[in-house]
């Protein structure tokens, strides 16, 4: 019996080995890269690290200068705020010609300044900065100026010259907009009004007629109540403030 059991394993033993069994157990490393699913998903949770590491590095890059990012949501919003393909980079600024004086768009001059300028191309790099705008985390040359008052309350937005209002609409970021179209190929763009927009598609406005009470837009937030104002000649945006009534 004893040599009977001693021939049987040693029979089972040979039997395995010729059937590529291994005498040792794999371990458990071996067992899981076995699997079908396990070199997909090493592969996708490399490629999630570095999109990661992109973006931070990006991000970083943007914070320490703003001008790096220049291809800004102003693509996202032309069409809203102009309603044409006049493109907001300031490379396609220009001086204004035979334009009459624009009147300042709000009912009192006196009760508002200037609260972020025009980014000029030609100006310092201290007016630059002033001129950036932040949405999220990218930062966009500002292409009209924005008026507030001291105490942050609001104030009546009027027409800035004799035209026909040929846009009237509410946007999620820039808040109420209205464009007006004036001679000369001009046109202005009144944009973070209040829900109390007087005017419709089709009026005919006059210098100083109301429009609506400056609010507040997602765009620039953190200047509250204001108006952001922009001036168009021939589709090409240009810096209002030369042209306001001293």
């Amino acid at each position: 019996m004893n040599e009977q059991n001693k021939s049987k394993q040693v029979h089972e033993d040979a039997s395995k080995s010729i059937s590529g069994a291994a005498a040792v157990k794999p371990s458990s490393w071996k067992r899981m890269l076995s699997k079908k699913w396990v070199f997909p998903a090493v592969y996708m949770a490399a490629i999630a690290i570095l999109v990661t590491v992109f973006f931070v590095y990006q991000g970083a890059r943007t914070k320490d200068n703003p001008e790096l990012s220049l291809n800004t949501i102003n693509e996202n919003v032309d069409a809203v705020t102009t309603g044409n393909e006049a493109a907001t980079d300031p490379e396609h600024t220009e001086t204004a010609a035979n334009v009459e004086p624009l009147g300042w768009p709000v009912k009192n001059r006196d009760e508002v300044k200037v609260v972020m300028p025009f980014y000029d191309t030609d100006a310092s790099a201290e007016v630059h900065k002033e001129a950036m705008v932040q949405y999220n985390d990218t930062f966009t040359p500002n292409v009209g100026i924005d008026l507030g008052r001291e105490d942050g309350k609001t104030f009546q937005v009027t027409a800035a010259l004799d035209g026909t209002v040929t846009q009237v609409q509410n946007h999620p970021i820039l808040g109420n907009v209205v464009e007006i179209t004036h001679a000369n190929n001009v046109k202005t763009v009144y944009q973070s009004l209040a829900d109390d927009v007087a005017v419709k598609e089709g009026d005919e406005v006059k210098k100083g007629d109301p429009i609506a009470s400056a609010g507040r837009n997602e765009l620039e937030k953190d200047l509250g109540a204001h108006l952001h104002f922009e001036v168009y000649q021939n589709g090409k945006v240009v810096n209002p403030e030369p042209l306001l009534q001293k």
